[in-house]
């Protein structure tokens, strides 16, 4: 399949939502007409039959959240006459104009004064005042009112209807196969057509797909609903009951092994630590097991701890985990009264501390009073680094590899944060480093960031880099230091990503040998390094990068500024 640029509606266009609508049944039956069931299929075909009214009305309620709606707000002016654009529709089966409703959704769809019309019989019998609020009603007739009924039963004197959209589902499986995933929605497009968000125009091939089976599809659902339930209280010990096996797809695994993760600390805050245990185990993550060696050692499982952490710092962990090995054995090595291993002091780093006038926020404090016009300081916590990164590595990040790119909404790969990213793309990440040892990285980057300004990317945030920072950077950090850098993203993209200094501090007019910037950690009063900083820092230290960590007190009143 060739390259596909983004297609949305003009907003100028009343039924500008119908054709985006049209657009995702057309990429979904083009592309993934193997992992539809009959009733999907027909779903497509008799879309394309409806009057243009009954259309638009459906795409609308599939846009609006739930799946009950009142006939009087389902007013639209580009569809006319509601109930004749949803006859079709009721015809078809996938609108129910006169659905049972609950107790639970009567309540969620009645306004107060509503529900004191229609149950005005029970609230009598259960001696409850005519000006008796939603929650006391809700409260105290709920657990009586256990029958499920069309409102007309309810309140037969109702002067609205209620319906229900009855391929909800349907509509959410063809969305999930559109973009991999269920947190991206209609307003995607939207978004393009405003022109506030921008995307890479990838080459979509016939392995361009999230799903290759519908039991994959299936099993991500499977997944969602497990989470949702969670989100809603359902206890852990029922939920990891009807998780489904670990795929062979191993982005749907990366899934599964999170939801084990939420599932363990869950376990951990009710109270159920040997069940915790048991699903860090199962997730086999990283997280996961420095998570379940902590709730082990709690437990007293000092030797089983010892010996599954001795396992991991032999399995090269990255390094946020061998930074929490790094504490945890030698924790363990004390209780089972073993000699302890030569310790390994952490480098120290140039600290000064400033006293602001405050409170202020502290890093506009600390740039105002170290800046100047000939050493300028820019804020770049996490964006700097990344975003030269992102500029220099563009064509590695956004190249077109099976399972990266399904849809053309994609801000950045879908399998970026998993294990394989980087050795499925060595090489061209290789290729795009290269300029750093020939010298013109520096117009690979510039040309980069004219040709691709305003592309959303995972790693490149344009508002905080503009012409003149990029200048600045590219005049004054090594490229020995960028390479650095660069490659220790690499090693975890998702853990170092975070962690890097607020600010950076420029010397174009530096002497020669002389460091022509520094990086500046701020701390605030009260504040310390995190872990990630830590790593970051220890990082510099050993590659001679210049940094400093800033320590702000707040000026006394009899101090003078």
């Amino acid at each position: 399949m060739n390259s596909a640029p983004v297609v949305t509606a003009s907003l100028d266009d009343p039924f500008y939502y119908l054709t985006n609508f049209r657009f995702v049944l057309a990429w979904v039956g083009a592309r993934h007409a193997d992992l539809l069931n009959p009733p999907e299929r027909a779903f497509l075909r008799h879309f394309d039959t409806l009057p243009q009214p009954s259309q638009a009305l459906l795409v609308r309620m599939v846009m609006r959240k739930g799946e009950l709606f009142r006939l009087g707000k389902l007013r639209y002016d580009e569809i006319g006459d509601t109930a004749e654009a949803l006859a079709p529709l009721t015809l078809l089966g996938w609108v129910d104009d006169v659905p049972a409703l609950s107790a639970e959704e009567l309540f969620s769809q009645l306004r107060l004064e509503e529900l004191r019309a229609a149950l005005r019989t029970p609230m009598r019998a259960a001696g409850l005042s005519a000006s008796t609020g939603k929650a006391v009603l809700k409260a105290t007739l709920g657990p009586q009112l256990t029958d499920t009924q069309p409102l007309t039963q309810w309140w037969p004197e109702a002067p609205d209807r209620v319906v229900r959209l009855e391929v909800m589902d349907i509509c959410d499986r063809l969305r999930l196969m559109f973009f991999g995933n269920l947190r991206q929605d209609w307003a995607e497009f939207v978004l393009t057509e405003l022109g506030l968000q921008q995307f890479e125009n990838v080459a979509f091939t016939d392995a361009s797909r999230a799903f290759h089976t519908r039991e994959e599809v299936d099993a991500y659902l499977a997944l969602h609903h497990l989470r949702q339930r969670l989100e809603k209280g359902e206890s852990v010990e029922r939920l990891s009951l009807e998780l489904p096996p670990k795929p062979d797809n191993a982005w749907l695994a990366t899934r599964r092994a999170r939801l084990l993760l939420q599932l363990g600390r869950e376990a951990e805050r009710s109270g159920q630590p040997e069940q915790a245990v048991l699903l860090y185990a199962q997730a086999g993550s990283s997280e996961a097991r420095v998570r379940q060696l902590r709730v082990m050692e709690r437990l007293g499982q000092y030797a089983a701890a010892f010996e599954l952490a001795m396992e991991a710092q032999n399995l090269t962990p990255n390094e946020t985990e061998a930074q929490a090995l790094s504490r945890l054995i030698p924790r363990l090595r004390k209780k089972l009264n073993m000699a302890p291993e030569p310790a390994q002091r952490e480098p120290a780093h140039t600290r000064w501390d400033v006293r602001l006038p405050g409170p202020q926020p502290v890093e506009r404090g600390v740039a105002l009073h170290v800046g100047t016009p000939d050493a300028p300081v820019y804020y770049s916590e996490n964006t700097l680094m990344t975003g030269l990164f992102g500029l220099l590595c563009w064509p590695a990040i956004f190249a077109p590899l099976p399972g990266a790119f399904f849809h053309p909404f994609h801000s950045g790969p879908a399998d970026l944060y998993r294990d394989d990213f980087v050795s499925r793309r060595r090489a061209l990440f290789d290729e795009c480093l290269a300029p750093l040892e020939s010298g013109h990285y520096r117009q690979v980057i510039h040309a980069t960031w004219q040709a691709k300004h305003g592309l959303a990317s995972p790693f490149v945030h344009w508002p905080l880099l503009d012409e003149t920072l990029l200048a600045l950077a590219l005049e004054c950090i090594p490229a020995a230091h960028l390479r650095a850098c660069f490659e220790r993203l690499l090693k975890d993209l998702k853990a170092n990503r975070a962690g890097l200094p607020d600010l950076i501090q420029f010397f174009p007019d530096a002497s020669p040998g002389e460091p022509r910037y520094r990086l500046i950690e701020v701390k605030g009063p009260g504040d310390r390094l995190q872990d990630n900083q830590r790593r970051w820092l220890s990082f510099f230290h050993q590659h001679a990068i210049p940094v400093a960590v800033c320590y702000v007190r707040w000026q006394e009143a009899s101090e003078t500024p």
